[in-house]
Formats: structure tokens, C-alpha cells, sequence
């Protein structure tokens, strides 16, 4: 699992010919980091000076633990659901029983590939509007590292949404590609959300 790997292991294994971890996993970590990041900001942000907030910034903590946790299991479902996807096209396809079985374990391989993107982006808001909020009332010694969760999320989500409309093209079911298509207007709306929370944030820094 990709959460016990060393750093570097993950990062040789992520440089080699190999074909996962890839690009899913990547987002996925950027996910995660984003969401350290808030829990930190957010444990920064009780005691005396923020009782008014401690309560919420503590539940925020412990959600965004959470959003750890579930954005480390995304990236290692990522990685199983994708080598199932190249298991499919290594399929043989001499005969006409054999090209439409393989069609058909592609077409089922992509579509439980898509999953682990999709639910990255749901996570990813969701992180986005934990950043969003806390902005507001998060300790201002550390209010810089909102932006970079901020941002932490929009890149997990723009490599989801690179993932999403590669699969978007090779899925046949119509009702599968509306689905995924509707993800991606939901990231294309996420990604400025986020950029719009970070420069906020920014804006506040540099005030």
C-alpha cells in the first residue's frame, strides 16, 4: 500500500517503466497532503485566542484526517484498477469470441478505473470548502499553507479530470459517459473555486 511505502521507493517506482503507480496515484497524494495541511492549520487554530472557532476547528481536523486516510485509499485503488485496465488489453484477440470477450473486460475494466478518479473529486471539494471556511478564522501564522491545501486540492483534481476524459473516450456506455461527464463539470467548477481560495488567502498574506 502505497500509504507504507517509503517516499523514495514510491518515487523510484513512480519514475520507472512500470506501469503504476501513475498519474492517478500522483493526484491522489496531492490530495492528501492538502488535507494534512488543513488538519494542521486547524489544530493551529484553538486554544484561548480561537475558542470562539475551536469546536468547528477541531471537527475540521478530524475531517480532514479522515480525507487523508480516504485519499491514500483512492491512490492504491487507482493503481489496482489500472493495472486491471492493461490486464484487459493484453487479452488475446485472434478470434471474434475472443475480440468481443476482450471488448467486454475493457469496457468493465474502465468503467471501475473511473471510480477512484470520481471519488477524488468529491474529496478534493470537499477539501476545497474546508480551506474555504477556514480561511476565515485559521491562525494567521499559518494561514499561507490554506492556499498550498488549496491548491494541493486543484491539482488532484485537474489529474483526475485527465484521467476521467481519457476514459470518457474509450467507454462505450452512454449512460457511464454522461456520468463521467458530469464529474468533470463538476472539477472544471471545483479547480476555480480553489484558485479563487488561494488567492483569497494570499490576498489576506500579503495584506
Amino acid at each position: 500500500m502505497i500509504k507504507d511505502e517509503p517516499i523514495g521507493a514510491y518515487l523510484e517506482r513512480l519514475a520507472s517503466r512500470a506501469p503504476t503507480p501513475g498519474g492517478g496515484a500522483v493526484g491522489a497524494l496531492h490530495a492528501a497532503q492538502g488535507a494534512a495541511l488543513v488538519s494542521m492549520v486547524a489544530l493551529y487554530s484553538t486554544g484561548e485566542k480561537f475558542k470562539a472557532h475551536e469546536a468547528r476547528a477541531q471537527a475540521m481536523a478530524a475531517r480532514a484526517q479522515e480525507l487523508i486516510t480516504l485519499s491514500l485509499s483512492a491512490a492504491d485503488e487507482d493503481e489496482t484498477a489500472f493495472a486491471s485496465v492493461i490486464a484487459a488489453y493484453r487479452l488475446p484477440a485472434t478470434t471474434e469470441a475472443e475480440k468481443a470477450a476482450k471488448t467486454a473486460q475493457i469496457q468493465q475494466a474502465l468503467g471501475l478505473a473511473s471510480r477512484p478518479p470520481q471519488r477524488l473529486v468529491a474529496l478534493s471539494i470537499e477539501l476545497i470548502d474546508l480551506c474555504s471556511e477556514l480561511k476565515d478564522f485559521g491562525n494567521p501564522n499559518v494561514l499561507s499553507d490554506v492556499a498550498v491545501a488549496a491548491e494541493s486540492a486543484r491539482a488532484a483534481i485537474g489529474t483526475s479530470l485527465a484521467t476521467l476524459e481519457i476514459n470518457i473516450a474509450e467507454i462505450r456506455d452512454p449512460e457511464v459517459g454522461a456520468k463521467l461527464r458530469a464529474c468533470v463539470a463538476l472539477g472544471e467548477r471545483a479547480v476555480i473555486d480553489a484558485e479563487d481560495v488561494a488567492r483569497g488567502v494570499r490576498q489576506v498574506v500579503a495584506a
